[in-house]
């Protein structure tokens, strides 16, 4: 899980899980849901993984739109799911470009060590690249 600020820059990346789970599960183990229900009014925009943290975090996660017609939706739906969803994905895109920029280190796109070490490795890249966003956005080098 990584979370960004409004202009993509890195401010937090969980341990990777040892197998496959679900990002909502992430979230509850991480105990993200009480930090932000009890926390300060902060708005997080979310993929579709987080579906249903809204309701528990007093509507701080904001999810794009649930599909409410699986099947032979009416032609108005179309339109306006369509648009709902493009407006929440321009508002996200930033996000995506801050993961983007962790998941463009070479030791991780091209991971082939032992899993066990992959979490370690994701932490290292990840506060590797939160030092170089500072740096970058204060103009100063060390």
């Amino acid at each position: 899980m990584v979370v960004t600020d409004a202009e993509g820059r890195l401010l937090f990346c969980s341990p990777a899980e040892p197998a496959s789970c679900a990002d909502i599960t992430h979230a509850r183990k991480l105990s993200l849901v009480k930090l932000l229900a009890d926390g300060p009014a902060a708005e997080i925009l979310a993929d579709a993984g987080y579906q249903g943290l809204g309701a528990q975090t007093r509507g701080r996660v904001v999810t794009p739109p649930h599909r409410k017609f699986k099947k032979n939706p009416p032609e108005w739906y179309e339109g306006m799911d369509e648009r709902q969803r493009k407006a929440h994905s321009s508002r996200r895109i930033r996000v995506e470009h801050g993961i983007d920029h962790l998941k463009n280190w070479r030791s991780l796109a091209r991971h082939h060590g032992r899993r066990e070490h992959k979490s370690d490795t994701i932490q290292a890249v990840a506060g590797l690249l939160s030092h170089q966003q500072a740096v970058t956005a204060s103009g100063t080098r060390t």
